[in-house]
């Protein structure tokens, strides 16, 4: 493996990849679209906090495999991960984004045109909880969860999450590691405090089968009993 390894590095013209690049380039590959979305946000002055394309990859994979058709999303941005976890979606299947601000979710729905999903994917504009408030009294119900929005609201996502899903439904959380900040234990700000408690909550949560993996920042990945 190791002999395979150096000549698919020859190939790639010999330089030294680390394990993202790696994954990066070998298994996760950005077409046109993908890659649009990064130079469209620069552009725009809008955050560069998209997922990378291991975790969208990642998303792309846990969607297929657990065959789910309704995804809840919190957090759209430019659309991004949206793109990565429709693409995995059945033919019925759809996708609600919940995003907070209407430019960012304006350019995520322009993304979504380019990459033939409109007909799969609808962006909610407002506050998350009180758009995940409207959703359960709607009764919606949901088998896959990507949750990537602040993280001093995790604890309260990953509850409504629960509460919305169906049975053996997944709850996938992005940054759990928060750039390793959660391991250092004088930092008490409120997001570093919002993501050790989400991890205890997924650790100790009587209703989840749940892991930390090591892609990206942390991707926790939650499987509702």
């Amino acid at each position: 493996m190791v002999r395979g390894f150096n000549s698919k590095q020859q190939e790639k013209g010999g330089d030294c990849m680390d394990r993202d690049q790696y994954v990066n380039e070998w298994f996760a590959q950005e077409d046109d679209v993908l890659q649009s979305i990064t130079v469209g946000l620069k552009k725009r002055e809008m955050p560069q906090i998209s997922v990378p394309p291991s975790v969208g990859k990642a998303l792309y994979m846990l969607v297929k495999i657990c065959g789910a058709h309704n995804v809840l999303e919190i957090g759209g941005l430019g659309g991004y991960s949206s793109i990565w976890m429709a693409r995995a979606l059945p033919s019925d299947g759809h996708l609600i984004s919940l995003e907070i601000n209407p430019d960012h979710a304006a350019f995520a729905v322009e993304n979504v045109e380019k990459a033939g999903l409109s007909n799969k994917v609808r962006y909610q504009v407002g506050d998350a909880r009180k758009s995940l408030e409207s959703l359960e009294s709607q009764r919606k119900q949901f088998d896959f969860f990507f949750i990537d929005a602040d993280k001093e609201s995790y604890p309260y996502y990953l509850e409504k999450a629960i509460r919305m899903s169906t049975p053996g439904a997944l709850i996938v959380m992005d940054n759990m590691f928060l750039q390793d900040r959660i391991f250092d234990s004088s930092n008490q700000d409120s997001d570093v405090e919002g993501i050790r408690r989400t991890n205890n909550l997924l650790s100790q949560d009587e209703h989840l089968d749940a892991t930390l993996l090591t892609v990206g920042d942390g991707l926790a990945v939650a499987r509702v009993k």
